[in-house]
């Protein structure tokens, strides 16, 4: 089979490489299509993925495809079935996971990160990660599963209820799985902060009420004049500093705060600790997607979330290095991988 190995830092190789063998418990996957994540950019860049990354390995983690072969003690699937991927895979044992936080846990490990992934030709999983897909889904659209259930789990977190107004910073992809997550979530008004002006006109088309672009004006300035007060929910999906400034600009009294993008690992802020105390801000993190993937499926299934607008760019798994430069670029939302 085909494949395209990270080797280290800024180093690809596509090789030919033999078809993986199942063990008793999985399922080979011939892949179709492979989403290029931000935890890719920043893998490809030599920094951290989710979990320790130790070349040569197979990176993707966004994927979709169809049942090629299943080992000898899978049932619940056969060959033809089209699935996505779950990749993180949890211990079970840790504190973490006994905790309800398995998200955390101590010993994760995850497809196309820790063990060879989706950018490839074939794949194999533990038969656990597979969540059936309907036959009218492109499978395109089932690779961006995985994003979209981490987008769920930073809604569960910032817990945005109906009525909320709710405001995004960063119109990439995320940002705007996000805007549509917080639409289906009952938001009052949805707000979009981005300085590129394709991802403007995106976020307006997906059905953001208002769109900033913080080169040119104060996004938190003319949010509270609109608005007449600052946000109930503010989620940041750009990963730069200059956004992390934005989050408290706009944030209202008792806002809730979910910090979702990744960052660059050395990246520092200062927080203005009087305006935290003052106004009862509450700020959290969000991290992978823990019991939100079939949540994703479903709404995918069921046609509840745009993707047409949002997958931008696809190329073939011998392109992947272009394809990560692509998606590290303001050209682009989504890049997809085409493995077949």
């Amino acid at each position: 089979m085909k494949a395209a190995v990270f080797q280290g830092k800024e180093k690809i190789v596509i090789q030919e490489r033999p078809i993986p063998e199942l063990r008793d418990d999985e399922a080979l996957i011939r892949v179709a299509a492979c989403g290029v994540c931000g935890t890719d950019v920043h893998i490809y860049a030599g920094e951290k993925g989710s979990a320790q990354v130790n070349p040569p390995v197979i990176l993707g983690h966004e994927f979709a495809g169809m049942v090629a072969a299943v080992g000898k003690a899978v049932e619940a699937w056969k060959t033809g079935d089209r699935v996505a991927v779950d990749p993180n895979i949890y211990c079970g044992k840790c504190a973490m996971c006994h905790s309800g936080k398995k998200n955390l846990c101590q010993s994760l490990s995850a497809v196309g990160v820790t063990r060879d992934g989706g950018f490839a030709e074939y794949c194999v999983v533990p038969q656990t990660q597979c969540h059936r897909l309907n036959e009218d889904i492109d499978l395109a659209w089932g690779a961006m599963s995985e994003p979209l259930s981490c987008c769920l789990h930073g809604i569960e977190t910032a817990a945005v209820r109906p009525g909320d107004n709710v405001f995004i910073i960063g119109g990439g992809a995320i940002g705007l799985l996000m805007l549509q997550l917080a639409r289906l979530a009952g938001a009052a008004t949805v707000a979009v902060s981005e300085p590129v002006e394709m991802r403007r006109n995106v976020a307006g088309r997906l059905g953001a009420d208002y769109v900033f672009d913080p080169l040119t004006e104060s996004p938190g300035e003319a949010y509270r004049q609109k608005l007449g007060g600052g946000a109930d929910v503010v989620i940041e999906c750009a990963g730069v500093k200059a956004a992390v400034k934005q989050v408290f600009e706009v944030a209202g009294k008792g806002a809730r705060i979910v910090f979702f993008s990744v960052p660059a690992p050395e990246a520092k802020v200062e927080l203005p600790l009087f305006e935290l105390y003052q106004k009862e801000w509450h700020i959290c993190g969000s991290f992978i997607n823990p019991d939100t993937f079939a949540a994703a499926v479903n709404l995918i299934n069921h046609h509840k979330i745009s993707f047409r607008q949002i997958i931008t760019h696809t190329y073939a798994v011998e392109e992947l290095e272009q394809a990560i430069l692509t998606q590290a670029g303001r050209d682009s939302l989504k890049v997809i991988v085409k493995c077949e």
